[in-house]
Formats: structure tokens, C-alpha cells, sequence
């Protein structure tokens, strides 16, 4: 039986860092670990990499590793310094030779990642473009940043189940969901014309 890959994807700063973690850090999974030793690890340094450059080269890579594996890629994403968008349908068309794919979009607030992309990118407003280059891709599962922080592994468990696809729940999955990253994003607002009306509340 082939083994199942799955592709976690999204616009640039929606996540994928941090869901490349998540489910790497499983014991029956094979991924990005040298994410979750170090602090930050540039998509340069991602396990399939070289292989989202030359999808063809996939047929050397050795499949008995794992019967799980996942992957990373934004789009688009960073090589020596120059956007650089992903061969998504050869990578996929490929990968499905050799193992049964699955993929996961990531989902950010559409604000905070406006501004995240433009702050870090130099001003630059990617997510149209990522949306642009998976229309193809039909019925993906969808991931979301939000309700992460504010499940916690509830989440992931019920992610778990809908993907079949092993997610750990422990101390260190846990730690994550702790460091909510869009609090930096978050301003207080203007009183509107609806607040000043009281409700009373009755339980």
C-alpha cells in the first residue's frame, strides 16, 4: 500500500510554519524535524525542497521511510532572495506515483495577512497571487490559524480524524498554541454607534 503525503500549503505568512510543526512532530511522521528543534528554519531547508524545484526527482526519494509523510511550501516562497512559485500540479502529479496525496490550505484573517505580507515583504501583497496558482486544486482540506489558538489540540484531534492523518497532542503541541501570533496585529477599536447600548445578560 503507498504511503499518504500531505501538502500543506498557503499564502506567505498564513502558517506554515507553524502547522509544519504540528504535524511533523508526530512520531510516524516523516517532515520538516529540524523545524521544531530550532527556533526559525528558512522553506530553503524543508525535507522536499529540492524536490518542489525538480518534481521529477521524487522517483529517488526513498518512500519506505514512512507510512506518513507532509510537506511544506508557500506560495509564493523565497529562493536566494526571489519570489518563486511552486510547481504545484507537477510536484502533485508526480508525488501521486508514489504515494496517496492529501492537501491542506492554510487560512489567516485576509487583514492580518495584508499587513504581515506587507511589512515582511517589502510592501509586497502576495495572497492573490497564492490564490491564483491552486484554483486548480479541487476539494482541498482547509486549515485554519484561528482556530488553532482558539481550539488548542480539540482541533487537531478533530483535523486528525477528518485528514486520518497522525497529529500529536502533547506538551509540546500545546506550548504552540500559546504564542497566538496575531496579537501584534490586533488595535483597539473607536466606540461605534451600537456600543453604547446595554444588555442584559441572563443565564
Amino acid at each position: 500500500m503507498k504511503p499518504t503525503l500531505l501538502i500543506i500549503t498557503g499564502p506567505q505568512g498564513s502558517g506554515n510554519h507553524l502547522f509544519s510543526k504540528i504535524f511533523s512532530y508526530h512520531k510516524d511522521v516523516f517532515g520538516w524535524s529540524a523545524l521544531y528543534k530550532n527556533k526559525w528554519v528558512g522553506h530553503d531547508k524543508e525535507v522536499f525542497q529540492p524536490y518542489w524545484l525538480q518534481p521529477k526527482k521524487l522517483k529517488d526519494f526513498d518512500w519506505t521511510q514512512s507510512k506518513y509523510f507532509v510537506t511544506s511550501i508557500s506560495c509564493p516562497f523565497i529562493l536566494i532572495k526571489d519570489f518563486t512559485i511552486p510547481k504545484y500540479k507537477q510536484f502533485i502529479n508526480e508525488a501521486k506515483k508514489y504515494a496517496i496525496v492529501k492537501v491542506a490550505v492554510i487560512g489567516r484573517d485576509r487583514n492580518i495577512l495584508k499587513h504581515q505580507q506587507q511589512r515582511v515583504r517589502r510592501g509586497k501583497y502576495t495572497t492573490p497571487t497564492f490564490l491564483k496558482h491552486i484554483k486548480f486544486i479541487k476539494d482541498p482540506f482547509y486549515l485554519s490559524q484561528e482556530l488553532f489558538f482558539l481550539y488548542g489540540t480539540d482541533y487537531l484531534k478533530s483535523v486528525s480524524k477528518q485528514l486520518d492523518f497522525p497529529i500529536s497532542t502533547g506538551t509540546y503541541i500545546k506550548n504552540l498554541s500559546k504564542h497566538e501570533a496575531n496579537k501584534k496585529y490586533i488595535k483597539k477599536a473607536n466606540r461605534g454607534k451600537f456600543d453604547k447600548y446595554q444588555f442584559k445578560i441572563n443565564y
